[in-house]
């Protein structure tokens, strides 16, 4: 279960929106689900011929702050359950609905004062909890931490719900046998050699002069360097291979940083030792530079897949993250669970995009010219979006504090916007 957050300005268009079609006709009988009006028969109101003035019910409290009156008041929260779920009743969703504008403070329970607000449902495993920020005690609602207590709340939803996967039961690790070994360390001397002390047994000379080092013995003891004829560019090399023969004979090993090629950055490894990020790079030059639906179908398989995807991967790091931080200290669970909200957020991204191939199949198959689009859709350009004319109250305001200003400046004013979506905050 995932929530979006967004403001927006004009409560009458986004009701309008919210209640008609949908931009890809995917509205399907809108109905209200719960709601509280403060006295408001919202009801009644929350028909096709009466949303002019549900809108009015609804932004009452804002026409009354006047000048003081945010220019966009109206929070609209679209809240998703797995698409890999059963979807939930209306009595469910008007639960969710419930226990959000509680959670973020819109509508705490027993609240005399809360914000009036309302929640529909146009379409199935979805609901859009509608409010305005004025209180009826003439405050307004601080949003500040709203995006993430309403993710928090989402969270413990899904997990009541059963939505989540149970985390399986920690397997018990067979007691590891520590073999203590002596550390080596390569360094890079001012000479230009390379040398590597601190080991003095046969199975390390071997490995080291299997790699390319010379064994010198002297009254400073056994001690192994480069041939001072090694070209610079293969000493690097020399000395990570030696390392990495080391490591996996369990030495501690300590290996210069400009001796790592690992660390180097180069044409073939441009990120150094982040690999992974210079894949991610790679897969969004590709996306990039597909040239049809199918093209972009094949590059963003490597985001969606969904057992060896970029996003699973990662999904399933942050998860063993979490799990790591417990088994190293089961102090630290508070940030063993951001871990685990971060995998869960990266699951519900998964979620969002189920089914999307055939969908990027189409993608530039029947393209419509966008200066069309824009002049002749009567409706709002995004289903997760509002309109962002500028509120009543706001207008007022405007309008009392324009003096001398005329009709046709007071009609711009309250004109719907042709910004395609409101801001997030």
């Amino acid at each position: 279960m995932i929530a979006h957050l967004q403001r927006a300005s004009h409560t009458a268009g986004l009701l309008t929106y919210l209640y008609g079609p949908g931009e890809r006709g995917n509205h399907t009988s809108p109905r209200l689900i719960a709601g509280d009006g403060h006295g408001a028969p919202i009801e009644l109101l929350a028909v096709p011929d009466s949303l002019p003035y549900l809108a009015h019910a609804l932004d009452a409290p804002v026409e009354r702050l006047g000048a003081r009156a945010p220019e966009r008041p109206v929070w609209i929260c679209s809240v998703r359950s797995d698409p890999r779920r059963p979807d939930l009743t209306d009595s469910q969703w008007a639960t969710v609905a419930h226990r959000l504008v509680a959670a973020t403070g819109i509508a705490p329970d027993g609240d005399p004062d809360a914000c009036r607000w309302i929640a529909l449902r146009n379409q199935s495993r979805q609901v859009h909890v509608v409010a305005t920020l004025a209180r009826e005690d003439g405050s307004l609602h601080n949003a500040y931490r709203d995006a993430f207590r309403l993710q928090t709340e989402c969270h413990r939803l899904a997990s009541e719900l059963g939505h989540l996967p149970t985390a399986p039961r920690p397997i018990p690790r067979a007691q590891e046998i520590h073999v203590p070994a002596p550390s080596i360390t390569f360094t890079a001397e001012p000479s230009g050699s390379v040398s590597a002390k601190g080991a003095s047994d046969d199975l390390s000379a071997t490995l080291l002069k299997h790699a390319g080092f010379q064994q010198i013995d002297d009254w400073y003891g056994r001690r192994h360097r480069l041939p001072t004829t090694t070209p610079a560019a293969d000493r690097a090399a020399i000395a990570t291979h030696a390392a990495e023969m080391l490591r996996a004979a369990r030495y501690g090993v300590d290996l210069d940083p400009s001796l790592d090629t690992a660390q180097m950055a180069t044409p073939a490894n441009p990120l150094g030792p982040y690999i992974a990020g210079a894949e991610l790079l790679r897969l969004t030059d590709q996306i990039r530079s597909a040239e049809n639906g199918e093209d972009l179908r094949r590059a963003v398989d490597h985001l969606l897949h969904a057992e060896h995807g970029a996003l699973e991967r990662v999904r399933e790091a942050l998860e063993v993250a979490g799990e790591q931080i417990t088994d190293l200290d089961d102090e630290a669970y508070q940030l063993a669970d951001r871990f685990g909200f971060a995998a869960e957020f990266v699951s519900s991204a998964q979620s969002e995009l189920v089914d999307s191939e055939a969908e990027l199949r189409r993608v530039g198959h029947a393209q419509q010219p966008p200066t069309e689009t824009r002049t002749h859709s009567p409706r709002l350009p995004d289903p997760r979006s509002a309109a962002l004319a500028t509120s009543p109250a706001a207008a007022k305001a405007k309008v009392s504090s324009a003096f001398g200003a005329g009709a046709a400046d007071v009609n711009a004013a309250v004109r719907p916007s042709q910004v395609p979506g409101p801001r997030t905050r």
